[in-house]
């Protein structure tokens, strides 16, 4: 990520975040399971993907107090959202092969509670930018840990792994390996 396009927040609000299409794959209902057993309240900001799924298991529960549907949120609000939330949820129910929401919460200094599937073990240095959990319950147990986890930790977690310019500077050296390869 461009990584001056998200903005460093080391005071949170006292909120959780579910930043992600609303579709089951991604683990809006989970969230809201959380944030509800936790007490805490639960911004969502995302695209209805499945209406149906939107209809029958978010929709009754957003009363604009302690569940808010903020919809699709273009980039200052998106900065805004990341930045102040206490954790990002990401429950997801697939092997997601990347995770740019988990990046970019955690390049404004919060920290993500994420499903152990897919690429999160990749994307998450577990108890140091987040935490890996395997369910509801164990994510329930994991807010009330959140805490332990360092904002600025998380921000040049990032800064070292998922930046435009790492991203540069790796291709510079595979392609000098090539040209070195090629002139030997």
């Amino acid at each position: 990520i461009d990584i001056a396009q998200f903005d460093f927040q080391p005071e949170p609000d006292d909120y959780l975040l579910f930043f992600g299409r609303i579709h089951h794959d991604k683990g809006a209902r989970e969230a809201l399971e959380i944030a509800r057993a936790c007490n805490k309240r639960l911004i969502l900001a995302g695209i209805i993907q499945d209406r149906a799924y939107y209809d029958q298991y978010v929709a009754p529960h957003i009363d604009n107090d302690k569940v808010i549907y903020a919809g699709s949120v273009g980039p200052v609000e998106r900065n805004r959202l990341l930045g102040k939330a206490c954790a990002l949820l990401h429950p997801i129910q697939f092997d997601e092969p990347f995770g740019l929401s988990v990046i970019e919460s955690m390049a404004c200094g919060t920290p993500v509670i994420a499903f152990d599937r897919g690429s999160m073990p990749e994307l998450i240095e577990d108890g140091k930018s987040g935490f890996l959990v395997n369910n509801v319950e164990e994510a329930i147990i994991t807010v009330t840990r959140i805490k332990e986890i360092d904002r600025a930790t998380c921000r040049f977690y990032v800064e070292r792994h998922f930046t435009v310019e790492r991203m540069i500077n790796e291709y510079i050296q595979v392609y000098e390996m090539i040209l070195q390869d090629r002139l030997l």
